[in-house]
């Protein structure tokens, strides 16, 4: 019988090796940030999510050297007693911190089978070859190394295992280059296993946050190997009461042949404009702030430009509907290079460097897309815009990997 959730023999960090292992997201570093991360640390895990670091220079990062190098890595770490599995099949309870927030969550397997019938319920596109690259990267490694986030809503059993596991002395508190703090529990009770089974697979659905590329990737390297059991991919659960959702902000090139004035005169015809000596930063849904020649401009959109489906209502959308397609004519923010985004982690001021560098035109910022809102979209079966939610903090990778 497949359950939602199952517990896995997790490989991890050998005692006194966290510290040197563990490493950022394989996919929220550039390759000269990865290099410089990883300078003289043998062990960290950037040389297996990064390999391209260690090949000659000019590399392609899809080059099958790439994943043979990553392949490599991993079993350097193996042979040396960096990394080693556990025994039996557990659960393991992750706490981040940063600054005054704190959430505290499940690393698990997750059903590859729940996934393919939309139990694991997903909210965007993706793209071949981001997929391609982490099926290569999982088949090179036998392993999926980068967890993907997922969030559920909140159930009380589940809560308070997770708070009691917590109160016990951790395998692992690492605290990484950016202040967040990681601690890891291991959870090998089986009384508490089955516990936290049942309870996962009693709730309708698990909603991907953050990782689609990595569940699909997952998805297909199971039906690729055809096998007679049921496949998990690594993930990392948290109650959608503890996630935090930032502001996904844009930044635009051109003004697509529009002057200023007849730029904000366009604007004007669906927003009410006012001037703001201050950056803006949107206090509720519908609000957006603009930066244009030095100066902030809080927009906000009139009361019947609303819509109740579950997509359009997205700040994402109503800003492309109401000005990026008409006014800048872009249509597939996807592909076009005119436009690019600016995760709300960065503040406003990262807005403004990027417009008074002259690098782009102007800038917007946009109330951030809400938790509830991401489940609206993914139980009515549609997908949001690109680059809607940018949540933080990050998780690490290297702290715990599933074997195949």
């Amino acid at each position: 019988m497949a359950f939602l959730i199952q517990p896995f023999a997790g490989l991890r960090p050998a005692d006194g090796y966290a510290e040197q292992v563990t490493a950022p997201p394989y996919d929220v570093l550039n390759f000269d940030e990865s290099c410089d991360r990883a300078a003289g640390k043998p062990w960290s895990f950037l040389h297996i999510s990064r390999p391209e670091i260690d090949c000659p220079e000019g590399t392609s990062p899809y080059d099958d050297l790439v994943y043979q190098t990553g392949a490599n890595n991993l079993q350097k770490m193996l042979d040396a007693g960096v990394l080693k599995q556990d025994e039996s099949p557990c659960y393991y309870v992750y706490r981040l911190r940063m600054g005054d927030h704190e959430q505290i969550g499940l690393v698990a397997g997750a059903s590859v089978s729940a996934y393919d019938q939309n139990r694991v319920k997903r909210h965007e596109f993706t793209r071949p070859a981001k997929e391609d690259d982490r099926v290569r990267q999982i088949e090179a490694l036998n392993a999926q190394t980068g967890p993907v986030l997922l969030t559920y809503r909140n159930d009380a059993i589940v809560e308070d295992i997770l708070n009691n596991t917590s109160t016990a002395k951790p395998a692992y508190v690492v605290t990484a280059d950016d202040g967040v703090e990681h601690a890891l529990w291991v959870i090998d009770q089986e009384e508490t296993i089955e516990q936290l089974t049942a309870s996962f697979d009693a709730m309708s659905a698990l909603y991907i946050a953050d990782g689609h590329h990595r569940s699909a990737a997952a998805s297909r390297v199971a039906k690729e190997r055809n096998d007679d059991y049921e496949h998990y991919f690594l993930t990392v659960m948290f109650p959608d009461h503890q996630m935090r959702i930032f502001d996904y902000n844009r930044v635009v090139k051109d003004l697509n042949g529009l002057d200023s004035q007849e730029f904000l005169d366009r604007l004007s015809t669906n927003f009410h404009m006012t001037p703001s000596d201050e950056p803006l930063k949107p206090s509720v849904p519908g609000m957006f702030g603009c930066y244009l020649d030095g100066q902030w401009w809080q927009l906000e959109l009139m009361s019947d430009r609303f819509s109740d489906d579950p997509v359009a209502r997205l700040d994402v959308s109503l800003l492309a509907y109401y000005v990026l397609e008409p006014l800048l004519d872009i249509t597939d923010p996807r592909r076009d290079s005119r436009i690019d985004f600016v995760g709300g982690i960065r503040g406003l001021e990262g807005l403004e460097k990027r417009v008074e560098s002259g690098e782009m035109r102007l800038a917007f910022s946009l109330y951030p897309t809400s938790l509830d809102d991401l489940m609206a979209v993914a139980d009515a079966d549609k997908v949001m815009p690109p680059k809607s939610t940018w949540f933080e903090p990050k998780l690490a990778d290297g702290l715990v990997s599933l074997v195949l």
